[in-house]
């Protein structure tokens, strides 16, 4: 067995929220080992998940997964000191999977059980670091927490990692759903949000003035229907309208589209920032977060508040289990576990802070 680089007890966590069937072995902050299976293949002629189709596919690589994690981390299973599992929010199906497998694995082995909310979890992906490299950074607080992905994009108030407190969140489309969509109208297949960014690439972000949503000044909530809704109009023309003619170059429409979804995230920051100027750090998550145009926005952003920057590696931006078992070590150092018959929730349950930003 491989020794951790600290005396942290050896977690090993399990995520299943969606299209990913993910494990790893976690001390502290390091990762000693970790495995992901995508369903990317299974979903691509169909543009999106199919919650099904996702269930039944962690059910069959649910045990390889953990045995390949176990594997690079050189450890036995009855090395592992807690189980955590991401059991809340997801495709219910998928969340099922996972958190029994979780449940068997906590009480065969006598350890304590931890439920671990996959949205926070995003939060820390930026402090993990591997085996080989130095010590992760521990983040200044109190901090903000924004997590971008194909499920949420929602904005956080950090002063003690196990919980964050709620400022905003999207009331329709995620970022990363937005993304998808966009991709859907292109023709670009499933995930869209890499293809999108490809494209963006070779493109005029100021082709088009898509609407970037205010919800007010009072508000950190995110919307990205309209902008959405105006993309499709500008490819396929407005019903009813004889005198619009679609055949926007698609290049100008996934740059401008980026630019103005980017553009939200950059105004509800800014107003965040704000209204908590004892704010250290940022510490952000999820799979949007690999978008090079997203990262040098969030980059310039804290260079200009003076803002620490926890960005996750590639690796640690999509759904994984370290993120997970991470999380559930933080817990557990609290004296936290839970019971048995914790139950998976398709949605999160945030406190929320009621903010008055000041306009920006």
């Amino acid at each position: 067995m491989s020794v951790p680089a600290s005396d942290q007890p050896l977690v090993l966590g399990i995520e299943s929220s969606c299209d990913e069937t993910a494990a790893a072995v976690v001390a502290g902050m390091q990762v000693l080992g970790a495995a992901v299976a995508t369903q990317h293949e299974l979903h691509e002629e169909y543009g999106g998940v199919v919650p099904e189709i996702a269930s039944r596919a962690h059910l069959e690589r649910i045990l390889p997964v953990i045995r390949a994690a176990l594997a690079e981390a050189d450890v036995k299973l009855e090395d592992v000191d807690a189980v955590a599992v991401g059991h809340r929010p997801g495709l219910i199906g998928a969340l099922l999977v996972g958190t029994s497998a979780a449940k068997a694995l906590a009480l065969g082995l006598g350890v304590p059980f931890l439920g671990v909310d996959h949205v926070h979890a995003h939060l820390v992906s930026g402090l993990m670091r591997s085996e080989s490299s130095t010590d992760a950074e521990t983040p200044s607080l109190p901090a903000l927490g924004l997590v971008l992905s194909g499920g949420h994009t929602s904005l956080y108030r950090i002063e003690t990692l196990t919980r964050p407190i709620l400022l905003g969140r999207t009331i329709d489309d995620a970022i990363g759903e937005a993304f998808d969509k966009v991709a859907s109208m292109l023709g670009l297949g499933h995930p869209g949000g890499p293809a999108v960014e490809r494209l963006a690439a070779e493109g005029d972000a100021e082709a088009f003035g898509f609407p970037i949503a205010n919800l007010g000044r009072h508000r950190l909530d995110f919307s990205y229907s309209g902008l959405k809704t105006s993309v499709r109009y500008t490819i396929h023309g407005i019903p009813g309208r004889e005198d619009a003619h679609p055949g926007a170059a698609p290049a100008d429409v996934a740059a401008s589209f980026q630019s103005a979804a980017i553009a939200a995230v950059r105004r509800n920051l800014r107003k965040a920032i704000a209204a908590h100027p004892d704010t250290r750090a940022l510490l952000v998550g999820g799979g949007v977060i690999a978008n090079r145009s997203v990262r040098a926005m969030l980059e310039e952003e804290c260079r200009r508040a003076g803002l620490a920057l926890h960005l996750p590696g590639t690796a640690w931006s999509q759904d994984n289990g370290a993120m997970i078992a991470a999380l559930g070590g933080l817990r557990l150092a609290e004296g936290g576990s839970d019971d048995l018959d914790l139950a998976p929730a398709a949605t999160t349950r945030d406190d929320r802070v009621t903010q008055q930003p000041p306009a920006s």
